[in-house]
């Protein structure tokens, strides 16, 4: 199985926990983690590929140069690395034909067999989409005259590496971005629902994208069925987005015993 990873040095910690979970929860598949990057150090490569190596699994490092996207254009705090998951396509083997993009700040807490052998014919993309409604409506407006019908997060992406490298074309990346620049919130988010949201395929989103800030929420709209019991059977990733993250000591969210638990294994 396939799984891609961009991150930073900030990042490796939260990586190797998100890893631990996978690694655990899917003891019969192995996987080939391929990292994209322009800034980890050798000494930083070489202690994940022997971390992951002793889970069963193999990494596959691919350094972009920085010169690569010179003439790209950046926002604020974002740097060049929001690109390498659009584009990720370019970089990798020509002999992948899909992969699973994954964030470091997720937890894989049952079996991703199931979603990462969905059916991904005509679709560039399989990701999910949170149904909080005022969320929802203000990016159909912030993105305007761009159409979109849902507004899909960018942690989890399943992708089909043939079908994104016979249609995503830089070029058009960097027009919007540039075109766009005072509107653009997630950028790379942004792009990606409002160039590609309609060759995405809608997943569950409390399966495969479960919002920990929305635990009440979505206890509340399913009344009453997606309770913790429900989550911890069948929910199969748990995205902790949003700035508040749960390897900083002031985190006091729904699931910071669990996530406490998968980081102390990695220590």
């Amino acid at each position: 199985m396939n799984i891609l990873v961009t991150l930073n040095s900030n990042y490796i910690k939260p990586l190797k926990v998100m890893l631990k979970s996978l690694f655990l929860n899917n003891p019969d598949d192995d996987f080939n983690i391929y990292l994209i990057h322009s800034s980890l150090s050798t000494e930083e490569i070489k202690d994940l590929s022997q971390y992951i190596q002793k889970h069963g699994s193999q990494l596959y490092d691919i350094f972009i140069d920085d010169n690569y996207f010179e003439n790209a254009p950046i926002l604020m705090h974002y740097t060049k690395e929001m690109y390498y998951r659009l584009l990720a396509s370019k970089f990798l083997p020509e002999e992948l034909d899909r992969i699973l993009y994954l964030d470091p700040d997720i937890l894989i807490i049952n079996q991703v067999r199931q979603l990462y052998d969905m059916d991904m014919v005509g679709y560039l993309f399989a990701a999910a989409y949170h149904k909080v409604m005022l969320v929802k409506e203000i990016n159909k407006l912030r993105l305007y005259p761009y159409e979109i019908d849902d507004y899909y997060n960018s942690g989890v992406l399943l992708m089909n590496l043939d079908l994104q490298r016979s249609i995503i074309d830089e070029k058009d990346i960097f027009e919007f971005v540039e075109k766009n620049k005072t509107k653009l919130v997630l950028p790379d988010q942004d792009v990606l629902n409002a160039l590609y949201s309609k060759r995405i395929k809608s997943i569950e989103e409390k399966l495969y994208n479960y919002d920990v800030r929305y635990y009440q929420y979505y206890k509340l709209m399913s009344n009453g069925c997606c309770d913790m019991y429900y989550v911890i059977r069948n929910s199969v990733v748990l995205h902790f987005c949003g700035k508040r993250k749960p390897w900083n000591k002031d985190y006091n969210g729904k699931f910071h015993a669990l996530y406490k638990h998968y980081e102390k294994l990695i220590d």
